[in-house]
């Protein structure tokens, strides 16, 4: 093995020459994050793509629709997926014939069958009237271009969905550089730069009607990064590249924040440290009066940080707490110190201890029963993230030495960002809150009945509805251990099942004396004659364990039996991830019928019963309209 100061490349492929597939992907990945030049996304991909079928990577295909040159960004953007876990085939359409594209049902675009489609637009291309002969149009043909334009993306984002169940992220428009009027423009009733931003809010409208359709703010990423910055007015004259080249990585970056969640490659914890992360100092030595944090430089920098944790606490990311610390000492800062805005009750796992931090992750993670490729780690140290970097599979978030920019790292990170947000994502650290409570009640019963009985548990059985849909296609999206089959669905997929007669789509929602869990469980069963067969079944692992997911089957049974069945089919499919459900149908009863290289089917004679809800939990049916 080669020394550590050579060349990372020479350790990658010395890596790949032992077999050592995990160690030369991480390291991959770690050279991406490091330098993500083009220069280095060949080299990547070219590894990635030799040892792909060694890696478990998500496979994905993605469409670009442009009205400009892209094609130096594909590389960027699979270099960038495949560190991601990723394997990106991407196809570009032809230059500036995105609306025939859309339009023929027979196009390029739908022969690739793309998973998601980047519709990547100019305002100068969509609309050049407005762009370059705003001065010369009266305000009704001002009125006129915003109003046909939004006829237009009506038009294509109906006709798109009609021929493509693929998610759908389009470009809003940006900005002119300079207005055509000068000054003068933000004094007039109708300016320039109101138009576009009124064309935007018409795109926006129109995007809120179809499931699967985004906006990517593409005028607020110039902004953030620099008007004058970004653009290269003599590369869009000579070559159509209307982006610098050291923009170039920042759009492949917000291309990836979409990408991310919707092949599912994102964080579900935020695993944090205490000293110089969370405030400044060391609080076994400096105590209360002595650390940083507070409105005031130098602890703002700190406060920061606590208000990005905060959002992302909002948006449903579990936060939990992992330092080599006294925890009275840890404790004492988190319940009293004034310029906290995070205490206790934010985190849903707390290892204050003296531990190696890849074995609290490790920890971490089983308490929160979720996969270790799920956790964030964040911590000022460089050794520690280097350390856990190189045992565990966890998204490590590089930090800058300015404190300052702390939070401006964790705003950047794309591993939390989510493109639709349930009522259960706001409320899930108070659901591990209530975990925490429920742990200690078992500990105390005398037996697990005496444990389940004193939950006084409650469920309830409703078919999806337009509420409902959005979190049903997240769990089926999200979910990995309890699911058994892991088949993924997007909002449309489940829309289209839901509508149909030989189709239901079950969603369950469950309580108890510590509070309402939401929406935690998805079932979607075919009827067929004389038997019913589940195609997809599957329970958030916070409710499992307490005979839920056994309530949940007794009604599918039920509505079986109800509607003339005489056998329940299931299928199990194994993944890395859910062995834990490879005995689901057997302990209920069901026979083995079949078993092929992709998995087993389980049959239940229901012409000898069921045993029914288990006698601790109320069942409640409700009835429900379909999407």
């Amino acid at each position: 093995m080669a020394s550590s100061d050579e060349d990372p490349r020479k350790l990658i492929d010395e890596l790949l020459q032992l077999g050592q597939w995990s160690k030369a992907s991480a390291m991959l990945a770690d050279l991406w994050h490091q330098q993500p030049v083009l220069a280095n996304a060949a080299y990547i991909i070219s590894r990635y793509e030799r040892m792909s079928s060694e890696l478990s990577m998500t496979p994905y295909r993605l469409a670009l629709l442009r009205s400009f040159t892209v094609e130096p960004l594909v590389p960027l953007m699979r270099a960038a997926a495949f560190a991601s876990g990723i394997n990106l085939a991407v196809q570009v359409g032809d230059f500036n014939v995105y609306v025939q594209e859309i339009l023929k049902p027979h196009s390029n675009l739908y022969k690739f069958e793309p998973d998601a489609v980047i519709f990547a637009i100019q305002a100068r291309d969509l609309l050049p009237d407005l762009w370059y002969r705003f001065a010369d149009l009266s305000r009704e043909e001002v009125e006129k271009a915003i109003e046909r334009t939004r006829k237009d993306f009506s038009e294509w984002i109906e006709t798109f969905r009609y021929y493509s169940k693929a998610h759908l992220i389009i470009h809003g428009l940006e900005m002119p550089l300079r207005a055509s009027a000068g000054i003068l423009d933000a004094q007039g009733e109708l300016s320039q730069a109101e138009a576009f931003h009124r064309v935007n809010e018409g795109m926006r409208t129109v995007a809120r009607k179809y499931q699967g359709v985004y906006i990517l703010d593409y005028d607020a990423l110039i902004a953030l990064h620099g008007r004058l910055r970004w653009h290269d007015e003599a590369k869009w004259l000579t070559v159509r590249l209307p982006v610098a080249a050291d923009c170039l990585i920042h759009l492949t970056n917000e291309w990836l924040r979409f990408l991310l969640p919707v092949t599912g490659k994102v964080c579900k914890a935020l695993v944090t440290d205490l000293d110089n992360t969370l405030w400044g100092g060391i609080i076994g030595e400096d105590g209360m009066s002595g650390i940083q944090i507070g409105p005031e430089h130098p602890g703002a920098a700190y406060q920061a940080l606590q208000r990005a944790m905060l959002d992302l606490y909002q948006r449903g990311i579990i936060l939990a707490v992992c330092s080599k610390n006294n925890p009275s000492d840890a404790m004492e800062a988190l319940e009293n110190h004034p310029g906290m805005l995070l205490r206790p009750h934010h985190f849903a796992a707390l290892r204050v201890n003296w531990n190696d931090k890849a074995q609290n992750l490790r920890e971490i993670a089983s308490e929160l029963n979720i996969g270790i490729d799920a956790v964030a780690f964040l911590d000022d140290s460089p050794v520690e993230r280097e350390w856990v970097r190189s045992q565990l599979p966890v998204a490590v978030i590089d930090l800058p030495q300015d404190p300052m920019g702390y939070a401006g790292a964790l705003r950047d990170s794309p591993f939390f960002e989510r493109l639709t947000l349930s009522d259960e994502d706001r409320e899930r650290g108070r659901y591990y809150a209530q975990e925490r409570q429920r742990s200690e009640l078992r500990g105390g019963a005398a037996s697990l009945e005496d444990f389940y009985r004193s939950l006084q548990m409650e469920v309830v059985v409703a078919s999806v509805t337009p509420q409902t849909l959005t979190r049903v296609a997240q769990l089926t999206q999200k979910t990995n251990q309890f699911n058994l089959t892991t088949r993924r669905y997007t909002e449309q997929q489940i829309a289209e099942m839901a509508a149909r007669a030989d189709w239901r789509v079950y969603s369950l929602r469950a309580r108890d004396r510590f509070g309402d869990n939401g929406l935690v469980g998805v079932a979607i069963a075919r009827f067929d004659r004389d038997f019913c067969e589940i195609g997809s079944f599957l329970m958030s692992c916070r409710v499992v364990g307490r005979t839920v997911e056994t309530a949940f089957l007794s009604h599918i049974a039920a509505e079986a039996l109800h509607r003339g069945a005489r056998h329940l089919r299931g299928w199990y499919l194994p993944t890395k991830k859910n062995d834990v459900v490879k005995d689901f149908y057997k302990s209920h009863g069901f026979k083995l019928i079949e078993e092929r290289e992709k998995g087993s089917l389980w049959e239940l004679d229901l012409s000898n019963g069921w045993a029914g809800t288990p006698e601790w939990i109320s069942c409640r049916i409700e009835e429900a309209i379909t999407p």
